[in-house]
């Protein structure tokens, strides 16, 4: 590190979970935010803060207005670009000593492979189960761990997934897509909301790039807004899991 980062992370550094060692891991890191809305860009505006040394993100979308008043990482003149051009020159801004890696396109089956195969931990928070399968599939394959959240109205979940062959996956939590869900489009999201879980996921991640205190594997942390009540429940293995189980993955 160079002495304008020493001093850049220096509060940082001064954990003793973290320290220098923790520091330069997490330069060394390669994080991918799949979307760059309201959960990617708190988590993507704290990587960055932190020294992630590259951090990918993968969007199809542009901004909107309806966008700002929870997607914090835009401002009034980015409507109409492009949010992964948008997000990556905010981060860049906030700390130019981090790479951004651009995927404008959405996340299927068939890239996630050869997107995901360049980076160490993914962090999902889009917003269809298309997409959340595609990534749980390729993290599975690649044995790359995986940060999950997802928000309510006034709600937010997260979780996270060793992908080691041993312990939950996404798809033991979440078997088949799941009926009757609305968009935010449809029935509203309070924007705190968003900062709250996206910044939790970029905890997550520095956990587990770091080995600082113990990731969120194979278990669920859930929280209600409105009565400021938080709860941490287990997510056991679903032997019968439609992506992780013995039977499919030797159907591979």
């Amino acid at each position: 590190m160079t002495p304008e980062e020493v001093q850049r992370y220096s509060r940082q550094i001064l954990l003793k979970e973290i320290g220098g060692v923790g520091q330069n891991a997490l330069k060394a890191a390669r994080v991918l935010i799949v979307g760059a809305g309201g959960l990617g860009g708190p988590s993507g505006l704290y990587l960055a803060a932190a020294g992630v040394g590259k951090i990918g993100i993968i969007d199809d979308d542009y901004v909107e207005l309806s966008n700002l008043h929870r997607q914090i990482q835009f401002k009034t003149a980015d409507i109409s670009a492009s949010k992964v051009d948008s997000l990556g020159n905010s981060l860049r801004q906030l700390n130019p000593h981090i790479v951004t890696g651009h995927h404008f396109e959405r996340l299927t089956d068939e890239n996630a492979m050869s997107i995901l195969k360049d980076y160490d931990v993914v962090l999902d928070g889009c917003d269809n189960f298309q997409t959340r399968f595609a990534v749980n599939k390729a993290c599975l394959s690649l044995s790359i761990p995986l940060v999950s959240g997802a928000l309510g109205r006034f709600d937010g979940q997260l979780s996270a997934f060793k992908n080691d062959g041993q312990s939950t996956c996404y798809r033991c939590f979440v078997p088949h897509e799941p009926e009757g869900i609305e968009s935010c489009a449809a029935v509203g999201v309070l924007g705190a909301m968003a900062g709250m879980i996206g910044s939790m996921m970029a905890l997550e991640a520095m956990k587990i790039i770091t080995g600082a205190g113990e990731p969120l594997y194979n278990k669920l942390f859930l929280f209600d807004g409105l009565s400021a009540n938080a709860r941490t429940i287990n997510l056991p293995r679903d032997p019968s899991c439609p992506a992780c189980s013995s039977a499919n993955i030797l159907a591979r």
